[in-house]
């Protein structure tokens, strides 16, 4: 392992070095290499890099922040915006009178792999990895899904109702999985965001005495009908969770219908899952979930349907939406990044959009390392770094309004898992040492969610010629203005940012890098 002292690579934000000061007073990163294509941040429980609380420069000026290949972690940069163009030879121009989608956030899963791992840690350590994703002098993390029950990243099978035939639900309690380890964990996360979390539930079995094949995982779907005693039961069963944890002061912006519910449709399904069709899906919220929430305590709480890969996008959604009685009960349409590359985003998130503009698109799953050919932790992984950033900006350009990367924490070997099902992690902990490194995905994270607030809304860009960057511009509701650019070429590229409002911004993105620039516009 070699010891890499911290770099200060801002030259290469801009045109002219003298353009850029730097801002004061941020902590560095401790970078070590593990031999892949990049370096990770080491911290510990006295000390971790960032950038501090995100604050722009007055009119006139912009400010930029570079991660790259070569080590740059959300370097920070500000120049001042020029009256004539820069005759860079690639101009994006903001086009603001476009308008798409609102923000809804960003953030991760608070998986029991991923409480695990981040109370593994000193006292001091934990509260300075919950502070990364969390503070105001974090990355601006606002949303959290929370399993309901066990999944893979756990270290047993359970559910909150494994009493054979308790159709009252008179056994369900939550795990202590649940109360002495993930509550007190989003509790002090809560406390230390600047505003209240967006909390998702999504579950991934019902409890093996509702279900056809008797089992939490394998191929099984629900016994009966919709409307029948089961379907009943298991609405029944999201109301009670959503209970508890309101006891804990912990209330949830929205549920999904179910975590992939085509995996439990798969014979021989490795861990835990439940089958629906999306016509019994459609039917289970007409009937049962729809309603029980509508008359229970949380009628605000939203629905959104699939929780699955975008592939099977417009279909699932055309069958669900088009019911009134389902559509009714629905606010929108939950996606995973898995076999992402199987599908166009036009074909699926677009098409969908266009069919469906009132509903919402929400990115629920992504995680790097889950296929075979690229499998589990990469310490100091560029390449994972730039498969987020440029699905995030896909899905973002094709009315995605948030997205939700996997466990917010795993160990060096990407678990616990009790199926050895291991993945990648942004945040990857080394309990022996009481340190956590940050990964290149985490600042991949940071590019968007440190910027992007609830309520910013994407408009458009326009570049004057065919580029490799990929790109996506939004306006924040104080009316300031964010770009943010991915290079995945090994030639850094001159570009110039032409906002009528304001002028022009001369820009560089290095080879293998991402930057985000943002200016006020008035």
């Amino acid at each position: 392992m070699v010891l890499l002292l911290p770099s200060v690579l801002v030259v290469a934000l801009v045109v002219s070095a003298a353009d850029v000061t730097l801002c004061a007073g941020i902590n560095r990163c401790v970078a070590r290499n593990f031999g892949h294509d990049s370096v990770v941040c080491e911290c510990n429980s006295t000390y971790c890099d960032g950038v501090g609380p995100v604050s722009l420069p007055p009119l006139g000026h912009y400010s930029t922040y570079l991660s790259s290949m070569a080590g740059s972690r959300m370097e920070p940069g500000q120049g001042q915006v020029r009256v004539n163009s820069t005759g860079a030879g690639l101009r994006l121009t903001i086009v603001p009178y476009q308008k798409y989608q609102r923000i809804k956030g960003f953030g991760g899963a608070m998986t029991d792999a991923a409480a695990i791992n981040i109370l593994s840690l000193s006292a001091g350590a934990q509260e300075q990895l919950l502070r990364q994703y969390f503070s105001k002098e974090g990355i601006g993390y606002s949303v959290v899904r929370v399993p309901m029950a066990s999944c893979d990243f756990s270290t047993r099978l359970y559910t909150y109702a494994d009493t054979p035939g308790d159709y009252s639900l008179k056994s369900f309690a939550l795990a202590p999985e649940d109360v002495k380890m993930k509550i007190p964990l989003l509790l002090r996360a809560q406390a230390l965001s600047p505003r209240p979390l967006s909390l998702l539930g999504s579950a991934w079995s019902a409890p093996a005495w509702m279900k056809t094949n008797g089992a939490l995982i394998g191929k099984g779907s629900l016994k009966g009908q919709p409307g029948g005693k089961e379907h009943k039961t298991w609405a029944q069963y999201y109301i009670r969770f959503l209970e508890e944890y309101a006891k804990y002061n912990l209330t949830f912006w929205a549920l999904t219908t179910g975590n992939e519910p085509s995996a439990g449709e798969m014979t021989n399904y490795s861990f835990q899952a439940l089958g629906f069709t999306p016509e019994e899906q459609r039917d289970w919220v007409a009937l049962d979930l729809g309603p029980a929430l509508q008359s229970s305590a949380h009628p605000h709480t939203h629905i959104l349907i699939l929780d699955d890969n975008r592939l099977l996008l417009p279909h699932w959604a055309r069958v669900v939406l088009s019911d009134v009685h389902a559509a009714r009960y629905i606010h929108g349409v939950a996606v995973h990044w898995y076999l992402d590359t199987l599908v166009p985003a036009e074909a699926s998130l677009g098409a969908t959009h266009q069919l469906f503009p009132e509903y919402y698109l929400f990115g629920t799953e992504a995680c790097a390392g889950w296929s075979s050919v690229d499998r589990g932790v990469k310490l100091g992984s560029w390449d994972h770094a730039e498969q987020y950033a440029h699905d995030i900006l896909e899905d973002l350009n094709h009315y995605v309004v948030g997205w939700t990367d996997w466990n917010l924490a795993l160990d060096q070997t990407g678990g616990p898992n009790w199926v050895k099902n291991f993945v990648d992690s942004p945040v990857i902990v080394d309990a022996k040492r009481d340190v956590f490194y940050k990964q290149p995905t985490f600042y991949s994270m940071a590019h968007f969610s440190a910027f992007l607030w609830e309520g910013s809304q994407r408009v458009g860009v326009s570049a004057s010629a065919k580029t490799q960057l990929e790109f996506s511009a939004f306006v924040r509701p104080d009316g300031s203005v964010v770009l943010i650019v991915l290079n995945r070429s090994s030639s850094a590229i001159q570009f110039e940012v032409w906002d009528p409002a304001v002028g022009y911004i001369p820009c560089t993105a290095p080879a293998h890098s991402l930057l985000t620039a943002a200016w006020n516009a008035h």
